[in-house]
């Protein structure tokens, strides 16, 4: 079935209990076992729960994949990941990720005996020699969080078969519409569902996709041993809003890239990041490895932090807020917001500057949008 049917269908029947045509809302803790020694096929809801189990098996068809597992929140499903690497093991990360993660690795995982070496992954060769006999994963973001960098997903999982390294790729920005990293040869895929797989900012969560099965078991056992899985409730958002993912992304792709070419032309912006534009240094690879480039960009303000601030200080439409991907438009600054938890000489080294502006483009109508940043440049 094509993309749009799965979205609707995958892993969804009508209830067998009453016909009903939406998974309902299992919001139960428990479950009654048949009879002494005799469970059913659920038992505890940290466990298994149906509803969960529904997003489960949607999630791992949009992808390509086998296995699916949802957490409570896109931090709680790279937890989980990052259980796959033991004291003593080498962890490589690219140097342009989300604060978050990198607050995860750099804080909690190092602390607890994983040597991590964050590195340009954009450089096949650097790869190649960061590669050590104890190198057990390598993290991927692409596009990156805040910069647009690509990551040629291939290729890197080219080099880690090779030496039997774990791959996992965060496929947030562009969700499994746009960007399969599974197809190109990622072992694991990681989403925060709180973002376009959702959206409409309402939940939040996360999830992990994949097709081995010994990687599935062993995720598997930290979701149920971690007890960070998603809640019925949240499950039931977002299947609700998988059923107009397609729709979603094509719109919120065409709102960006349009909103990207105007800004490329204003005599106010120093620089676009947007991979769908001709002048990204990797817009070739974007074309090759996406069929689209989903709704979230940067741009740089000419000046430095005092026009960005000017900037988000003056927009009427576009929220100042962090996270991405619902239907509405958001705007951040990058420096002092997603990204604070990162030292300020690693945020430079990455190439965050304090101009920087990231927005996430809604489903309002672009002229709307353009007016908006119009309106707001003219006080910078």
């Amino acid at each position: 079935m094509k993309f749009e049917t799965l979205a609707i269908h995958a892993g969804q029947q009508p209830d067998p209990a009453y016909g009903a045509v939406m998974t309902p809302i299992y919001q139960t803790s428990t479950f009654a076992f048949k009879g002494v020694n005799q469970p059913g096929e659920f038992d505890y809801s940290r466990s298994g729960n149906p509803t969960r189990r529904t997003l489960e098996r949607c999630l791992a068809e949009l992808e390509g994949g086998q296995y699916g597992f949802a957490f409570a929140t896109g931090m709680a499903a790279e937890a989980a990941a990052l259980e796959l690497f033991s004291p003593g093991d080498h962890l490589i990360v690219h140097d342009d990720i989300y604060g978050g993660s990198y607050r995860l690795i750099s804080k909690i995982v190092a602390a607890r005996g994983v040597n991590v070496s964050f590195i340009n992954l954009r450089n096949l060769d650097g790869l190649r020699t960061a590669i050590r006999p104890d190198t057990r994963g390598i993290w991927t973001e692409t596009p990156t969080n805040p910069l647009m960098n690509l990551l040629d997903l291939r290729a890197i999982a080219d080099i880690a078969r090779e030496h039997k390294i774990i791959t996992i790729c965060d496929n947030t920005f562009l969700s499994p519409y746009f960007q399969r990293p599974l197809e190109l040869g990622i072992d694991i895929v990681l989403h925060s569902t709180t973002k376009y797989i959702n959206g409409h900012s309402d939940v939040v969560g996360g999830a992990l996709i994949m097709t081995d099965p010994h990687l599935a078991e062993r995720i598997g056992f930290y979701q149920n041993a971690l007890g960070n899985c998603a809640s019925p409730f949240d499950c039931f958002l977002v299947l609700r809003g998988i059923k107009t993912l397609a729709p979603r992304m094509e719109y919120h792709n065409r709102n960006a890239l349009a909103l990207a070419r105007w800004l490329e032309q204003h005599r106010k912006i120093e620089a676009v990041l947007h991979p769908g534009l001709p002048s990204h240094p990797q817009h070739e690879l974007a074309l090759r490895q996406m069929s689209g480039f989903g709704g979230t960009f940067s741009f740089r303000v000419k000046g430095g932090q005092e026009e960005a601030f000017r900037l988000l200080s003056s927009v009427r439409l576009f929220i100042l807020a962090e996270s991405l991907g619902g239907v509405e438009s958001l705007i951040e600054h990058p420096w002092t917001m997603t990204h604070v938890s990162m030292p300020e000489d690693v945020r430079a080294a990455a190439g965050l500057s304090q101009n920087l502006i990231r927005v996430s483009t809604g489903l309002e109508h672009i002229d709307d949008l353009i007016d908006d940043l119009e309106q707001a440049l003219r006080k910078v």
